[in-house]
């Protein structure tokens, strides 16, 4: 597959035809206590408004260098006031950029600052550094996580940046030791932005203090030859940004591997010869027919696919005979190479459980539905995910209420019930888990009746450890290609229109997708007993002893069985998953229905989407509770606040059809709250939240 990208030329040959820019700034100047905004025309803030709480001031209290430097620190909920930019003069995108600074964080708190992609703040963010309180750091940005290592708390560093923005290497030092380097998906650089902040983003505590002294950067252009193709990434094809990235993956996995070339000659490219190589396997392919303009992009993904090696082994990727007549004006730039090492070897019948909070309202969850797809696709047979809808049409009440308990906000996941992660983090997870033996494999096995739709389906537990009668099982089902024609399905995007970056082509959408074009998959239909699973282990379970489970579901009409997979769980004595499993209908009838425990026999009148619905949520003032029943059926409902407390019960006797009741929630304090429906015997809770 040959992807094409048309650069900003006017913005990339400005920058190439610039002089050299230098900067350097050690604090030693400025009057004690001054407001560095206001006393220098080289720095400013976010806002534009110097000499404020946003500014930061020259102090004393601590230096590097000399007796000066800037104080910044965390005053307010999420970081704070302090929001101070260095502009770099200018927006680069070709040539190489050098820039650094000594840094002191106070152990116990953290640091926090940005590069910005563009002239104007807050349009697109080029690389998040995150420093939390355990001296560790992070870079990302909203394509994913690129580097992470220590850092020295309670003492002066030096940070810096190398960068080469014609062959995209972002590479990082601390003490002028490297750190690593990588591809940037944001390959512009134009600002930095120095916050007062340690967010829990990035492992952090919200407490932040730290010191900056000694700061520089250096911009020296690229003189523009006649022709040149450059090698400007390889590796795996990114789930965001569908561009080369870091080559991760199982021993013994097949992977796609993509090369991405960049036209940094003036004359435009028509061809070229691109090859990868290795340990030991390689491919060639001849371009014909492109036309690459002037510091223009192509990203080609390879036909033979790289084997994963155990250990680490050098990736090389080469362009040449760029339009068929041989080596080009400046060969440095010709090769690309990439040390790639894999270890995770799954283990024996390990099949990872995730589940991923989202929502159509989070403007932040198309991440989350880029990443999940990702994962799925990436480890078809190791990995299994859940989408745990909130606060839209396809919210699992029962399963929505206590996994939203684990999260501090969305979309956030789980894997296997441990740490709250982001969806960009789910592969690195993934892989420190798929290497943990499991202490049972689990098979799924169903019956299923396409006339009366009732689907039993068994879990069989093959033991190859102990344990007790602690450890609970559960089983999900989950549907994709779910799709929905009302608002509630519309998904709000906080890429759209390529605001702040790629997003597996969330960013060539709009700032809200209709519900016409949007698929949801992995969504959690149903859970059996609940969230926290069912006992019915004996107390004593021994290596090599084997227990069944049974459940039974009654599938509404609006499912789509073709789409429907059987997710098993067997969740420990702690609450954590230790091993989950995976299967098709077609494929758990297939491997036969066992008899064992039954566990719950569950009549699923509908789906949470087409029986029960609450709108508009959140309001601020009165909400109408949606009722579908297709027979005459009493109906109760009681609205509890988040203690518990019942705030109102009434009883609306027997009603059928759609039906529409008023919840006077226009009394009641901004907050969340609970609104539970009796329908005969089938109770459903809807989440409310009051504005």
């Amino acid at each position: 597959m040959r992807k094409f990208y048309t650069a900003i030329i006017c913005l990339g040959l400005f920058a190439s035809l610039q002089a050299q820019s230098t900067f350097t700034d050690d604090f030693e100047s400025y009057t004690l206590g001054a407001y560095i905004g206001q006393a220098s025309p080289n720095w400013t803030t976010w806002s534009g408004t110097t000499g404020g709480p946003e500014d930061a001031q020259v102090v004393n209290s601590d230096a590097s260098s000399g007796t000066q430097s800037t104080y910044y620190v965390a005053t307010s909920p999420g970081g704070g006031p302090q929001d101070v930019i260095l502009p770099f003069g200018g927006q680069y995108s070709t040539g190489t950029f050098h820039y650094e600074m000594d840094m002191k964080v106070t152990a116990g708190q953290g640091a926090y600052f940005n590069f910005q992609a563009n002239t104007t703040p807050g349009q697109v963010w080029a690389l998040e550094c995150y420093l939390n309180q355990l001296g560790t750091f992070t870079l990302s940005n909203t394509s994913g996580t690129y580097l992470t290592g220590t850092y020295s708390t309670g003492q002066w560093f030096n940070i810096a940046f190398d960068i080469n923005l014609n062959t995209n290497n972002w590479e990082l030092l601390i003490d002028n030791v490297s750190q690593g380097s990588f591809s940037n998906a944001v390959n512009r650089i134009a600002s930095i932005d120095i916050y007062g902040a340690n967010p829990p983003a990035g492992g952090g505590n919200d407490q932040a203090e730290f010191w900056i002294d000694d700061v520089s950067y250096t911009h020296t252009p690229y003189t523009i030859p006649n022709r040149n193709a450059a090698v400007v990434a390889l590796g795996g094809v990114h789930p965001a940004t569908l561009d080369p990235g870091p080559v991760t993956g199982l021993v013994g996995q097949n992977k796609v591997i993509a090369g991405a070339i960049r036209n940094l000659g003036t004359t435009v490219i028509t061809s070229y010869t691109l090859s990868y190589s290795y340990n030991g396997g390689s491919d060639v392919v001849y371009v014909s027919g492109a036309n690459i303009p002037s510091l223009g992009f192509e990203t080609v993904e390879f036909a033979v696919p790289a084997t994963l090696a155990s250990g680490t082994f050098p990736l090389t990727v080469t362009v040449s005979d760029v339009n068929g007549m041989g080596a080009d004006d400046d060969v440095n730039d010709d090769m690309g190479n990439r040390s790639v090492t894999i270890s995770a070897v799954p283990a024996a019948d390990k099949v990872v459980i995730a589940e991923e909070g989202t929502g159509t309202w989070c403007q932040w969850c198309p991440r989350g539905a880029i990443y999940m797809d990702y994962m799925h696709d990436t480890y078809d047979g190791y990995f299994a995910g859940i989408a745990v809808h909130n606060n839209d049409p396809m919210e699992l009440a029962e399963y929505d209420g206590p996994f939203s308990g684990f999260l501090q906000g969305y979309p956030s996941a789980l894997m296997e019930r441990g740490t709250e992660i982001d969806p960009l983090d789910l592969e690195p997870e993934f892989l420190t888990k798929i290497v943990q033996a499991p202490t049972a494999a689990i098979l799924n096995g169903a019956q299923y009746d396409a006339q009366t739709r009732v689907l039993n389906v068994s879990l069989t537990y093959d033991f190859d450890a102990a344990a007790d009668d602690n450890w609970r099982v559960a089983c999900v089902l989950t549907e994709d290609s779910v799709r929905g024609t009302t608002n509630g399905y519309n998904q709000s995007n906080a890429y759209g229109n390529n605001a702040v970056g790629p997003m597996g082509g969330f960013e060539l959408l709009g700032g809200s997708v209709p519900a016409a074009q949007m698929h949801y998959n992995h969504v959690a239909r149903a859970l059996s007993p609940n969230f926290d699973g069912a006992t019915g282990f004996p107390a004593v379970v021994s290596p090599g002893s084997t227990h069944t489970f049974n459940f039974s579901f009654t599938l509404p009409a609006t499912w789509d069985e073709d789409n429907i997979s059987i997710l098993g769980m067997l969740i420990d004595n702690g609450g954590e998953i230790d091993n989950g499993s995976k299967t098709s209908i077609d494929e758990a009838v297939a491997n036969g229905f066992v008899t064992g425990t039954v566990i719950v026999s569950v009549e699923q009148p509908g789906g949470p989407d087409d029986l029960v619905s609450l709108y508009p949520n959140p309001t601020s003032g009165d909400a109408t509770l949606n009722l579908n029943l297709t027979a005459d059926t009493e109906v109760e409902v009681t609205v509890t606040d988040l203690q518990g407390r019942k705030l109102s019960t009434q009883n609306y006797g027997m009603l059928n059809g759609g039906q529409r009741i008023s919840i006077g929630s226009s009394t009641f304090a901004a907050g969340l709250y609970f609104v539970q429906v009796r329908m005969g015997d089938v109770v459903k809770t809807q989440r409310l939240v009051v504005e």
